[in-house]
């Protein structure tokens, strides 16, 4: 539970100094780097271990993000300095929520059973930019198990028009009937 909430003070740290630079775009593709770097396993699991000097873990940060904003480096040292590897990765993440936040925009997953067409997406867009009231960033996946209908998450709040989930609603009231003969 702790990294989780310090990896959201660190956040907002890097977004505030970002902010103070006026390079909150540069440093967004900074922890995008950032994050892509610490999804390698093996680049991951030589910072976070044990036998492994801060220093030569300093050096490896060094030598593998040298081009990104040396506050954003700095950042990255200080969390590996304190075991805390999985927040250095995870930092994008409340960056960009921060981000979204800053410029009114609001970030939504669309799920369908098949890929979607660009005037769908469109659609899709437009909608739930109507709904919220903001610019949105949609992003969308596949998922053949909802076999139909889409799923549109949009923050905490999950709209499922799946067509899986009216047959579990159907499955579910038939059940109720079948339990409760004469209700």
């Amino acid at each position: 539970m702790a990294p989780k909430i310090s990896g959201k003070r660190y956040s907002q740290a890097i977004f505030e100094l970002a902010q103070e630079h006026d390079q909150l775009d540069q440093w967004e593709g900074d922890l995008d780097f950032v994050h892509g770097v610490l999804q390698d396993e093996e680049f991951r699991a030589l910072l976070g271990h044990a036998d492994v000097s801060i220093e030569n873990k300093m050096k490896a940060i060094e030598a593998v993000m040298d081009q990104i904003h040396p506050l954003v480096r700095n950042m990255v040292k200080l969390l590996v300095s304190k075991g805390l590897v999985l927040v250095a990765r995870d930092l994008k993440d409340g960056y960009l929520e921060l981000l979204d936040e800053h410029r009114g925009r609001q970030r939504v997953e669309v799920i369908s059973a098949v890929p979607l067409q660009p005037g769908e997406l469109e659609r899709i867009t437009k909608f739930v930019s109507d709904l919220v009231k903001k610019e949105v960033v949609v992003s969308s996946q596949v998922d053949e198990s909802i076999l139909g209908g889409l799923v549109i998450q949009i923050g905490d709040r999950l709209l499922d028009g799946s067509t899986r989930s009216r047959l579990d609603s159907l499955r579910n009231q038939m059940h109720s009937e079948v339990a409760v003969p004469g209700a």
